[in-house]
């Protein structure tokens, strides 16, 4: 792809958003995230995924305003579709929603700035880790253009979400980790380091399990209580219908490493 890599280790894909110089999202660039995410979602090849961009100053300028004018001005561009045309916001939104409902872990690494609809992707991964100098801010009101509060909600609740998003001020790493956003802030020349000890650890679980938990949280993110908790016993009842349960139940008891067999 032209603007996204992608490697495999260890079962661990690294994402990595790759558009100098400020990985500012484009349509071709949101349809080759939604692209990644899918086909990851679909091979066996990795457990987890850590979501990442190169250097230390910034993960995600957000939207290439040149592309978004374009694209809200109703023309077509190389690559684009009708669904472009009649609705500008689909390309970004099954971007995130790829991201969101990736069947993968997705863990977040956050190297400096992390603007807008780079706040938006982060916020639909399942874990953040970010570097000591990152930020977070979503500036739509000063662009003069809207969107990204409902996603940031999940981040930092409710109150928090608006003051950001009606001020459009950035927020530093360290108070996003004090609201219990980020998991953990750590030196930059170490931030690739920790987010891939923390996705070793996820990898060596079942990989149908993972998948399986995942698309559980996903579902009950929303619910009541006891319809979560209801919801979440059926999950269990499909998870124990696959060898991989019964291997994780054996290993565990007999404090040895389980052996996968996707069955």
């Amino acid at each position: 792809m032209k603007f996204v890599q992608t490697e495999i280790r260890d079962r661990v894909a690294t994402v990595t958003l790759n558009r100098p110089p400020v990985n500012a999202l484009t349509a071709e660039m949101f349809r080759e995230i939604t692209q990644t995410f899918t086909e990851l979602g679909r091979s066996k090849d990795a457990s987890v995924i850590v979501f990442t961009a190169p250097g230390d100053r910034l993960f995600c300028a957000g939207v290439d305003l040149k592309d978004s004018a374009r694209r809200h001005s109703r023309e077509l561009a190389e690559g684009d579709t009708v669904i472009d045309l009649l609705d500008p916001g689909a390309t970004p939104r099954d971007c995130f929603n790829a991201v969101l409902d990736c069947p993968l872990p997705v863990i977040a690494a956050v190297n400096g700035l992390a603007i807008g609809a780079g706040l938006v992707l982060i916020a639909c991964c399942d874990i953040i880790v970010a570097a000591e100098n990152a930020s977070f801010s979503v500036p739509e009101i000063k662009a003069g253009v809207l969107g990204g509060a409902r996603h940031l909600q999940r981040l930092v609740g409710t109150h928090k979400t608006r003051v950001m998003y009606l001020t459009g001020e950035p927020v530093p790493a360290q108070e996003f980790y004090r609201l219990g956003a980020v998991e953990s802030v750590v030196p930059a020349d170490q931030l690739q380091e920790a987010a891939r000890a923390l996705a070793l650890k996820i990898a060596k679980h079942s990989p149908l399990g993972l998948r399986l938990g995942k698309e559980a949280m996903n579902r009950v993110e929303d619910m009541a209580l006891k319809d979560g908790y209801r919801l979440e016993q059926d999950y269990t009842g499909r998870v124990t219908r696959y060898n991989d349960s019964k291997e994780a139940r054996t290993a565990y008891m007999e404090k040895r490493e389980p052996d996968w067999s996707w069955s």
